[in-house]
């Protein structure tokens, strides 16, 4: 009413300023934070999220250094230091992924951990075809959140066998395994394609309602990370996350929190 009135009178209203939040991490959790903020932007016109995806290491320095709001992060082995708050908004799972042609359909953890430590060098060490030959390990660079859940979730304290390949993405595991008979790599369930096969890992797939309840043994969660305290708006973003609006879009791809 006194906006109204205002104008009324040929008093000008204010207009809210335009809020600009930078977020980075995590190149698997970039496609959710895009639809989160698109759909938080039509709920607060004036706050705006830019999204860029160099790793969840990069994110928490560049959060650290003062560079961005929010940083996504698929894996922590720790609670962020004071100052910082972290804030889980999915689960996601690791997808185990083969070329089509191999004739095995899953893995445990243990079979697993034999390949990539390079104890087991056959395929037929886990159950494979005499046909098929040496196993190509595919795993991700230094700073990949994925890596950091890879090697706590399956390889514990046993060390990756140097003779992996790195991959810089998870578009180059895919490219890669998706050419090669004998490749193994791992990637988020929300970035598998048709061009791969997805192993069962201790008898379960990976997929929303597994790891949603925690079922798939490779689930591990996503996070936001903030400065504490933060603007009204990062706060603001994070709880719409955990909304019921928020998690039906993360139930697209990912394991809802909530």
């Amino acid at each position: 009413m006194l906006a109204l009135v205002l104008a009324a009178c040929g008093q000008p209203v204010a207009t809210p300023e335009p809020v600009f939040l930078e977020a980075a991490g995590a190149m698997a959790m970039a496609p959710l934070v895009e639809d989160l903020s698109a759909a938080y932007h039509q709920r607060s016109p004036t706050v705006k999220i830019g999204v860029e995806n160099p790793g969840t290491w990069f994110g928490l320095q560049s959060l650290a250094a003062g560079e961005i709001d929010l940083a996504l992060a698929a894996w922590l082995s720790e609670p962020p230091g004071p100052g910082y708050k972290a804030t889980a908004i999915a689960r996601d799972g690791l997808a185990m992924v083969v070329h089509p042609s191999n004739p095995l359909d899953g893995l445990g953890l243990l079979q697993l951990q034999e390949l990539f430590s390079g104890r087991a060098i056959h395929w037929t060490a886990v159950g494979g075809s005499p046909a098929q030959g040496t196993v190509q390990l595919i795993s991700r660079e230094e700073g990949s959140g994925s890596r950091e859940a890879f090697e706590a979730l399956v390889m514990v304290d046993v060390e990756v066998s140097p003779l992996a390949i790195v991959a810089p993405s998870s578009q180059a595991v895919l490219t890669y395994v998706a050419g090669q008979p004998d490749a193994i790599g791992y990637v988020s369930m929300s970035e598998v394609s048709s061009a791969v096969k997805v192993l069962a890992v201790e008898g379960v797939l990976p997929g929303t309602q597994n790891t949603s309840d925690g079922s798939y043994a490779l689930t591990h969660e996503l996070w936001l990370v903030t400065r504490e305290p933060s603007p009204a708006a990062v706060e603001g973003f994070v709880e719409f996350a955990l909304s019921p609006a928020g998690q039906q879009i993360v139930g697209r791809q990912f394991g809802r929190i909530r």
